[in-house]
């Protein structure tokens, strides 16, 4: 299933899209696509209910905002050999681990803003992945990847100056209003049997600038997922960004073409869908 969230912002309604690319109601089933749904089985509860008898919405002019408001979002830094190896950094030996302000979150196609200040904003497109059942102190990769309740396309925006050049950790680099752009659509995992061969891409006005492969993490999801839960507790709405492939500002020759407002990003993940956000001044 392909299940969004739709309508302005905070007034946004659970929708599903059908296998014809229509909008299919769901706020008469449920409350929305949050945490209570995933912890209640709310996904295989909606297996359960004939598409064609839910209400069609009409898409013109809708929003489609995130497909769910997560409790908190851990993020796995350097985790591509090739993005590691553009930085200068070495392959980390364990997951390189930071949370990210869950009020971060907006709809894929909303307006990203340049913090003030900011000469060094980045993209990173990241492979999100969200949890469905609780993670505390799994034993195996197999009961990880049981946790998971779908995958999202996420936009890891990050302003390198905040993050490695002021001091302290690389929260502030990461936290800024609007950083985390997340969706269409959350993608049940059942959909998806195979994260480690997902092909992710970015534009920047038009201009490819990232083409990578999940295959190319240094620790695949299911590891990502049984390490973090040897020290914190997963719950179900939780989102992992699970890092970058080679391709961002930070790695590129002087002078680093960091965004500004009026700069237009576009990425997409095979079968996550797409996003498309106009960057404007804050």
């Amino acid at each position: 299933m392909r299940l969004l969230r739709v309508g302005a912002p905070g007034q946004e309604r659970p929708a599903l899209l059908d296998e014809a690319g229509r909008l299919r109601d769901l706020s008469g089933l449920i409350d929305d696509l949050d945490a209570s749904f995933l912890a209640t089985h709310g996904i295989r509860r909606l297996t359960e209910v004939p598409t064609a008898e839910l209400p069609v919405l009409t898409t013109e002019g809708l929003r489609i905002g995130p497909p769910l408001r997560p409790n908190k979002i851990v993020c796995i830094g350097l985790n591509y050999r090739d993005h590691a190896a553009e930085t200068g950094a070495p392959i980390p030996s364990e997951p390189v681990v930071f949370l990210k302000a869950p009020d971060t979150v907006v709809g894929p196609d909303d307006t990203v803003l340049v913090p003030r200040g900011s000469t060094k904003t980045d993209w990173e497109v990241e492979l999100a992945v969200v949890i469905g059942r609780t993670a505390r102190y799994l034993s195996s990769v197999d009961e990880a990847m049981h946790c998971v309740a779908g995958y999202a396309v996420a936009h890891d925006v990050s302003e390198r100056e905040f993050q490695l050049e002021r001091g302290g950790q690389w929260d502030k680099g990461k936290s800024c209003e609007t950083f985390n752009p997340l969706g269409p659509w959350l993608v049940t995992a059942d959909e998806v049997p195979d994260p480690q061969a997902l092909r992710l891409r970015l534009w920047v006005n038009g201009d490819l600038r990232q083409d990578g492969t999940t295959a190319n993490m240094v620790f695949p999801v299911g590891e990502i997922i049984r390490y973090l839960s040897q020290f914190m507790v997963l719950h179900p709405g939780d989102v992992i960004n699970t890092g970058t492939p080679a391709g961002v500002a930070l790695g590129q020759p002087e002078p680093k073409p960091y965004l500004v407002a009026g700069d237009v990003v576009e990425l997409e993940i095979d079968g996550l869908g797409r996003q498309r956000q106009e960057m404007g001044q804050a």
